[in-house]
């Protein structure tokens, strides 16, 4: 039934999923605490709400104009359950922009595999990194995933090694206006963020615990399989699924190293997880086992979110 419906890309799907977000949201919205005073709060979350649908559908754009799944709307449906697992993500503007910037990031460091334009490409995916790290600081680390998809595609011309200081000073000379400009303390704000913090003492109630620990089996049920199933793949796409496992890799350290520590800064292994379970799921012949694995998704994500409100 659920395979039925989701392994072919239809404007229902995009419909189906698309409802379903902004139907979560608003529900999450009106059973949260947070109050809303004014038509410039209103504003703010119609914002927000935004970002997350074209986040979800940037996911999907990827996958396919790359060929890293096949024409299924699994990806964005595993997106949409990875956000349902922690719902609070919801109301935190700064993860929702700096995950939102990642991925623009990502889509152009997994698009260098055709070779084409490849500086730009670096620029671009260096310039949203630097970007996303205004909103969490320690986002920058994703530049660390462009460097490998330098060693991957284009290693032997120095320039594009250097392109990436070129895209900080970029954003460096224009933060610094808007510092000048706008708000004194921008910079000092944010050099203040690069602080580590290693505890996992944050969980408040049960709920959160119990969301982390399903999210944990969940990564590593199709994480682990995945990595050792790299060989085995296209080789003008192993490159690529290298990037995706490193991508999830790297939104791992950023949630274990980042202070004020939350469930929702898990966001930015969101869109990796989702690729990974996508091929995870077309890989299984057994359209028996591609139901219980997607019913158990299913549930666990709406169990998650409802117990959280």
């Amino acid at each position: 039934m659920i395979t039925s419906i989701f392994k072919k890309s239809t404007p229902i799907n995009y419909s189906l999923i698309g409802i379903l977000m902004i139907l979560l949201f608003f529900i999450f919205q009106f059973n949260s605490k947070l109050e809303t005073h004014s038509f410039i709060d209103l504003l703010k979350k119609g914002a927000l709400l935004v970002v997350l649908v074209v986040s979800l559908f940037l996911c999907d754009f990827i996958v396919k104009k790359n060929g890293l799944t096949k024409n299924s709307s699994y990806t964005i449906l595993f997106f949409f359950i990875l956000l349902l697992f922690f719902p609070k993500i919801f109301n935190n503007s700064n993860l929702l922009l700096a995950n939102f910037f990642v991925i623009l990031s990502i889509r152009r460091l997994i698009s260098l595999q055709t070779l084409k334009f490849p500086k730009e490409k670096i620029f671009d995916a260096s310039i949203w990194i630097f970007v996303a790290s205004l909103f969490h600081f320690w986002t920058i680390i994703f530049l660390l995933l462009v460097y490998i998809s330098i060693i991957f595609h284009v290693s032997r011309d120095y320039r594009n090694w250097l392109i990436p200081f070129v895209a900080l000073f970029v954003v460096a000379v224009i933060f610094v206006f808007y510092n000048v400009l706008l708000d004194n303390n921008a910079v000092n704000a944010y050099l203040q963020n690069n602080i580590m913090n290693f505890s996992l003492d944050y969980f408040t109630n049960n709920n959160q615990n119990i969301a982390f620990s399903i999210f944990t089996v969940f990564l590593l049920f199709f994480l682990v399989p995945f990595i050792f199933s790299i060989n085995s793949k296209p080789l003008n796409l192993q490159a690529s699924y290298k990037k995706v496992v490193f991508a999830a890799f790297f939104g791992i350290i950023i949630f274990l190293i980042s202070d004020n520590k939350s469930n929702e800064i898990l966001v930015f292994t969101f869109l990796p997880i989702a690729i990974i379970a996508t091929n995870t799921i077309e890989y299984f012949q057994n359209k028996i086992q591609q139901e219980i694995i997607l019913f158990i998704s299913i549930a666990c994500g709406f169990y998650c979110f409802f117990s959280q409100l």
